[in-house]
């Protein structure tokens, strides 16, 4: 007997034959006549790919004719490409096996790099994630510092998440009009590691997944990873059509859809009741699961808060919608504690999942969490009000100094979706760096290649003198006169 080859190791990775299909790449390539030389712009345009999560790691790319041909491109200009990407260490190759991508050595995925915080003392436009106030935070430690000590004689593992967190749950989905037990529960780091899981347990690589266009990046960063193919359906600034979405249901039947209607991330819409009805019965008949993200329920400023996706069923009629929430934009992003509410059994098959990976959550954090969800009454309205301030200053400092944008303030969330007039947003993006200001061009919300690119998702969550600041920076960086964005390899931070 053999042994069988590493996972990580060249053979492993072949024997899963994962190759990338010519079109497909061809499709998220620019001409590479549009820049000389062009075996050069197609290898750094494949690298960004790589570092973005677009291309995944260890797949095998296509054969050189075979791209060349999809790119209506001489055959040199792939192979020079090829051995750029191999000498960068973004490709390696194994004679008889192709050329398969990698990552090189002291490069980190944009998946990383943009959920950490800028070197320097840049204004960080890119992460719509709101901090917590620190005597709340204090408050809460010193309240629940003799709980944790009572779990000190405790192995401290809860798969399903700390029984009384659960239960905090449930009942905060019960008063909201969606009755729910614990069972129904499962506690987890965050909304991002919910939807990680349910994709690992529902899907499997090669089905079809619906999302919206434009989405929350990381969510699609999870499905590419998952090997998954995404089916879109536009959100405009007027919304969901849902004949579209309904369409598209009966015609791609979906394993799975990941919507988020309340206070889209970016756009900012807000799904009216008869909508989630109409989508309720299109996905019944489908069989697709329904993944609900409510990240932004709770923060609505001009409107009553939404009650939940699911409450809009037929009795009996929930059995195949998982919503998933957490603290991370009603609180603060560093307790990691989400949610997901679905099937109890479909519960205890998430948690199964879950053990294999990450055998149960920080009952310190848990702790503080449920502590802070039982103060909800009185943290959130100032932090509501607060919201409300600070997209007020913002809409007022982009109206002042763009006055040829144009944007809808939306009702809730956190933050505007402002179109730009002309495809200038990763041109301003780059340039902005350079005075200061992080923030991400459209083109990173958006389900395929060179979209959205008019457009920029300007989050309110900074202080108002802060967001009137970034702003004027953003001014002086468009009246200097924009150069094509850069091709030179750069972090993102999205959030």
């Amino acid at each position: 007997m053999t042994d069988a080859p590493a996972p990580h190791s060249p053979e492993g990775r072949e024997r899963g034959d994962r190759t990338l299909g010519s079109r497909r790449l061809a499709a998220m390539l620019p001409d590479p006549a549009g820049a000389r030389p062009a075996y050069r712009r197609l290898a750094r345009a494949i690298g960004e790919l790589i570092l973005d999560g677009r291309i995944a790691l260890h797949v095998r790319l296509p054969a050189e004719r075979e791209l060349a041909a999809a790119l209506n491109t001489s055959r040199a200009t792939v192979t020079a490409g090829y051995d750029l990407l191999r000498e960068g260490g973004y490709a390696y190759s194994r004679q008889g096996a192709g050329t398969w991508t990698d990552l090189p050595e002291g490069r980190t995925p944009h998946g990383v790099t943009r959920l950490l915080g800028p070197e320097d003392t840049a204004i960080d436009l890119a992460r719509a994630a709101p901090g917590l106030p620190a005597e709340a935070l204090t408050d809460a430690l010193a309240r629940v510092a003799p709980q944790l000590a009572a779990h000190a004689h405790t192995p401290g593992y809860h798969p399903y998440g700390l029984p009384d967190l659960r239960a905090a749950v449930a009942e905060r989905f019960t008063r909201r009009g969606l009755a729910t037990v614990p069972e129904q529960i499962l506690v987890t780091s965050g909304a991002q590691h919910a939807l990680t899981l349910v994709l690992g347990v529902l899907c499997r690589p090669g089905d079809r997944v619906m999302v919206e266009n434009p989405s929350y990046p990381n969510a699609l960063d999870a499905m590419r990873r998952a090997r998954l193919r995404t089916v879109s359906v536009p959100v405009t600034d007027t919304g969901w059509d849902i004949g579209i979405v309904a369409s598209t249901l009966r015609q791609a039947v979906p394993r799975l859809a990941y919507l988020i209607p309340d206070f889209h991330n970016p756009t900012g819409c807000l799904m009216p009741a008869p909508q989630r009805v109409r989508l309720l019965h299109a996905a019944a008949r489908t069989g697709t699961w329904l993944v609900i993200d409510e990240t932004l329920a709770d923060l609505a400023l001009d409107v009553p808060a939404p009650p939940p996706f699911a409450s809009h069923a037929t009795p009996g009629g929930t059995g195949q919608v998982i919503t998933i929430g957490s603290m991370s934009k009603t609180h603060w992003a560093g307790l990691r504690i989400g949610w997901l509410r679905a099937p109890a059994r479909l519960v205890t098959e998430l948690a199964g999942q879950r053990v294999a990976t990450d055998m149960g959550g920080s009952v310190l954090d848990q702790l503080l969490a449920l502590h802070l969800l039982a103060r909800a009454g009185e943290l959130l309205p100032p932090r509501l009000e607060q919201l409300r301030g600070q997209r007020a200053a913002l809409a007022a400092a982009l109206a002042e100094h763009f006055p040829q944008w144009t944007w809808r303030l939306p009702p809730g969330g956190l933050s505007l979706w402002a179109d730009l007039g002309a495809p200038v947003a990763a041109a301003l993006a780059e340039q902005a760096r350079d005075h200061g200001v992080r923030i991400e061009g459209g083109t990173h919300f958006a389900t395929d290649p060179g979209i959205f690119e008019q457009r920029l998702r300007v989050p309110y969550t900074a202080p108002p003198d802060t967001l009137r600041e970034a702003v004027r920076r953003m001014a002086t960086a468009l009246a200097e006169g924009l150069s094509p964005a850069s091709t030179t390899p750069r972090p993102h931070w999205i959030a």
